[in-house]
């Protein structure tokens, strides 16, 4: 059986040579906890990925550079979810099962996927993932009610399996050829476009980002896992090391694109520190290393790790793309830390907090004002509504579902941003009729076309209201439709 797998298929690269960094310890630091994202290449993109599904009340945003659908590797052959693999609506839908079972529980709800602004990358000439793996992924998204709005999908003209840029940098590859250390010239700046299409728009970039704020960090605190390596990256600007408050990205390499196997090249050339030093963003890069054992995986046999590759396969255990996996709980731990140097507010928690005015999709949140306070955070069951804080004591939040019933607390905050312990919760139900329970259909695409629930197109069964291609119009084709509206489906299905 074939080992290689994802970034660099070629013999190992040879280490770039780098300044001599001292070891630090993981520094605390003020981080907005409603502004932490993640995006990844390849098998950094799976893993990107598995921590936004695992982790969807954290990652409030998800980036995937070339790479799959949650849990494929899972269910099936690795190769079945690469090489530009087509990936069927029944294959998705085993995949979905396992997203369902374990939502609540192994993962976060689902329910938080749905709220992530996502970003997928992939180029018409990347042979090793390929476009159809990742349509795959866009329609996984699609099925677990990620809007069409909160998704970017870019399909690059002739780029390869590579991390694109839009600079030349020493030593990286030409855009249309898939070799180490996978990081090109594109012209197109990837870094810039994920970090906006997650955090909106961003201030000017620096080509030239301090050397100080690179710190190596030990990662051996935050795990054992053998396909990590002993220390990590993380990039510190300026201001978010003086206690401003900042946003946190993280970022995940590829196969062999590992500390030890390309030098800094990851880190720097890809242009995410070039981003982050002018907007506030600390940019997290966990390291893994060669584990050349053999392990049993999920569904592809007795395999080592001779690339340096995240765990998308399960080499580390069946838990490797839920909350319990040993890399997916080290990156946490690590964001968690890195999160957790907030300053702490001397203020009282705000007080009378209650709801009123509701309609089926909103609900007034009010307060006593707090002496001393700036401003104001809103949460809605633990997850932060307001992105800036609310000068008045009156919030109206929006986007609710109708019959519904939910509990706001309120933070006060002072003048350097910190904020107070919650307040006491308040509830309060939307009005309107509670929706219907999705009802769900398993036919042959031929048999959703008579029933009225699709219809047919140059040889194609499309979803009627959503217009998803089903695949082939025939009697073998199987797929599960679930009804959302009034003569409206989507491919997936229910709980």
């Amino acid at each position: 059986m074939k080992t290689r797998m994802l970034v660099g298929w070629a013999a190992a690269a040879v280490l770039a040579a780098g300044p001599a960094w001292a070891v630090q310890s993981l520094p605390r630091l003020n981080i907005d906890k409603s502004q932490i994202s993640v995006s990844g290449l390849s098998s950094g993109g799976f893993m990107a990925n598995q921590l936004g599904v695992a982790h969807s009340s954290t990652f409030m945003g998800v980036g995937v550079f070339a790479a799959g659908p949650y849990m494929c590797a899972g269910h099936y052959n690795y190769t079945a979810c690469m090489y530009n693999a087509t990936i069927s609506d029944g294959q998705l839908s085993t995949m979905q099962s396992s997203i369902n079972h374990w939502s609540g529980s192994q993962i976060d709800d689902k329910a938080g996927i749905a709220k992530q602004k996502i970003y997928l990358f992939v180029g018409t000439s990347d042979s090793t993932i390929g476009p159809n793996p990742m349509d795959a992924l866009r329609k996984q998204y699609a099925n677990n009610a990620v809007p069409s709005g909160n998704v970017e999908y870019i399909k690059r003209s002739g780029a390869a399996h590579v991390f694109p840029t839009d600079f030349d940098a020493a030593g990286n590859n030409s855009c249309g050829s898939t070799s180490s250390p996978y990081i090109a010239n594109c012209g197109y700046d990837g870094a810039k476009a994920v970090l906006t299409r997650i955090y909106g728009t961003l201030n000017p970039r620096s080509d030239a980002p301090p050397a100080s704020n690179y710190i190596e960090f030990s990662q051996a605190s935050f795990t054992s896992n053998p396909g990590m390596a002993a220390t990590g990256w993380v990039y510190v600007p300026s201001d978010c090391a003086a206690g401003a408050q900042c946003r946190l990205h993280v970022a995940l390499h590829g196969c062999q694109q590992s500390y030890a196997q390309i030098g800094d090249k990851f880190i720097k050339n890809t242009g995410y520190t070039r981003w982050a030093d002018t907007n506030r963003i600390v940019v997290l890069f966990p390291q893994t290393k060669v584990d050349n054992t053999s392990r049993s995986t999920a569904a592809s046999g007795l395999l080592p790790n001779p690339n340096a590759c995240w765990d998308w396969i399960g080499w580390y255990g069946s838990d490797f793309a839920q909350k319990g996996g040993s890399q997916i709980s080290a990156i946490k731990a690590m964001v968690d830390h890195l999160a957790s140097g907030a300053p702490t507010s001397t203020l009282p928690a705000p007080t009378g907090v209650s709801t009123s005015g509701a309609t089926d999709t909103s609900m007034v949140i009010s307060w006593a004002s707090v002496q001393g306070a700036a401003g104001y955070h809103v949460y809605r069951n633990g997850a932060k509504q307001t992105t800036t804080p609310v000068t008045g004591t009156s919030y109206t939040d929006t986007g609710l579902t109708p019959a519904t019933t939910y509990q706001w607390t309120v933070t006060a905050v002072d003048g350097q941003g910190a904020e107070s312990v919650p307040s006491a919760a308040a509830s309060g139900t939307t009005t309107g009729a509670a929706p219907p329970p999705a009802t769900c259909y398993t036919a042959s695409n031929y048999g959703h076309t008579t029933a009225g629930r699709a219809y047919a197109a140059w040889g194609y069964a499309y979803a009627k209201g959503s217009n998803q291609n089903m695949g082939l119009w025939n009697i073998y084709v199987i797929t599960t439709l679930k009804q959302t509206g009034p003569n409206h489906y989507v491919i997936g299905t229910c709980p």
